[in-house]
C-alpha cells in the first residue's frame, strides 16, 4: 500500500481555527491524560464524526494525535487545524481500514513515534432487513468495524505492553447488548467489539494498558446517513470523546449522554428476548428500509 502522509508542527504564531467549537478538556483532567499515555495518539475515523471530536479533545489535552481516514484532504486540513490551534504535531495517514493490510500498514507508519493511545473510531453501520442488505457492504463492515479493530488493538497493545503503559478506546454502542432487528448486522458487529474490550481489559491490565469500551446511543454524524437511518434525538460527538476519554482507565464500558443511560434503564428490567423485541420496534422507527 503506498500513501501519501503528511506531517505538521505548530507554527510560530499558533491561531485559533473557527472550526474548533469542542470543549476544551480540564487541566486537571488534560494532565491525567498527557501523563499516562502520551504523548502520540493514534485516531481512526478522523475526518469526521466521534473520531474527529476524539482528535479535537486529544489535541486541546496536548497530544500529538496520527489521523487516519479515507479523505486525505480533509485529513491535512485537520492536521494543520490542530497544529496551529494546539501548538502539536500531527501526522496525517490516509487509509481504507477496509483493506486487510491497512492496519498493518498504520503500524509501520507510526513505529517511529512513541504511540501511547489508540482511539478506533473508523466504523459504519446500515439498517433495514437483512435479506435485503448488498452483501459486499456487510462484508465491508466486519472489515472496518471488526477485523481493523481487533488487528489495531493487537499490533498496538503489544507496543503499548513493551512500553509500561497505554490506552485503547473501542467503539461500542447502545446495540451491542442484545440482537437489533433491522440493524442485525450491524449490533453484532458491536457486540465483538464489545467482548473484546470487556476481556482485553482483563488481560491487558497487568501490562499497564487501560481498556475502555465507548457505548453511545444516536449521535448527530454522518452515520445515520451512511446507515440509512433518522434519529429523532441525539447527542453531539464532543460528547462522546468527552465522555469517553474521562472513562478511560476508571471504568470498563461508558455510556455517554443521557439518551444512552435513559434507554439503557429502560431495557434492564426486560429478558433478552424482550429487550430483542423492543429493539425491533425502536429500529422500525428509525431504519428508512424497516
Amino acid at each position: 500500500m503506498q500513501v501519501m502522509k503528511t506531517e505538521a508542527s505548530p507554527p510560530d504564531r499558533p491561531g485559533a481555527s473557527a472550526t474548533d467549537t469542542t470543549p476544551k478538556a480540564s487541566s486537571r483532567g488534560s494532565g491525567r491524560l498527557r501523563s499516562r499515555y502520551g504523548p502520540w495518539a493514534v485516531v481512526t475515523g478522523a475526518s469526521s464524526g466521534i473520531g474527529r471530536a476524539f482528535a479535537l479533545q486529544l489535541a486541546s489535552a496536548g497530544f500529538n494525535p496520527v489521523l487516519t481516514a479515507r479523505r486525505g484532504d480533509v485529513l491535512d486540513g485537520l492536521a494543520a487545524d490542530l497544529a496551529a490551534q494546539h501548538g502539536v504535531k500531527t501526522r496525517a495517514i490516509p487509509i481504507d481500514l477496509g483493506r486487510e493490510d491497512a492496519p498493518a500498514f498504520l503500524a509501520h507508519e507510526t513505529q517511529d513515534l512513541d504511540v501511547g493511545l489508540l482511539v478506533c473510531a473508523a466504523g459504519f453501520g446500515s439498517s433495514g432487513r437483512f435479506l435485503d442488505a448488498d452483501l459486499d457492504n456487510e462484508i465491508d463492515m466486519v472489515g472496518v468495524n471488526c477485523s481493523a479493530a481487533m488487528s489495531l488493538s493487537h499490533r498496538f497493545g503489544r507496543r503499548f505492553a513493551d512500553r509500561g503503559r497505554g490506552g485503547l478506546v473501542l467503539m461500542s454502542s447502545l446495540v451491542a447488548f442484545q440482537g437489533v432487528p433491522f440493524a442485525a448486522h450491524y449490533a453484532a458487529t458491536k457486540a465483538y467489539v464489545q467482548s473484546l474490550a470487556e476481556a482485553l481489559r482483563i488481560e491487558l491490565a497487568p501490562h499497564g494498558i487501560d481498556v475502555v469500551a465507548s457505548a453511545p446511543g444516536p449521535i448527530y454524524s454522518g452515520f445515520a446517513e451512511r446507515a440509512d437511518m433518522r434519529f429523532g434525538m441525539g447527542h453531539q460527538p464532543a460528547c462522546v470523546a468527552e465522555a469517553t476519554l474521562r472513562a478511560l482507565g476508571r471504568r470498563s464500558t461508558v455510556r455517554p449522554g443521557w439518551i444512552s443511560k435513559f434507554l439503557e434503564g429502560s431495557l434492564r428490567m426486560l429478558p433478552r428476548s424482550g429487550r430483542v423485541r423492543m429493539m425491533a420496534k425502536v429500529m422500525q422507527g428509525m431504519a428508512q428500509g424497516a
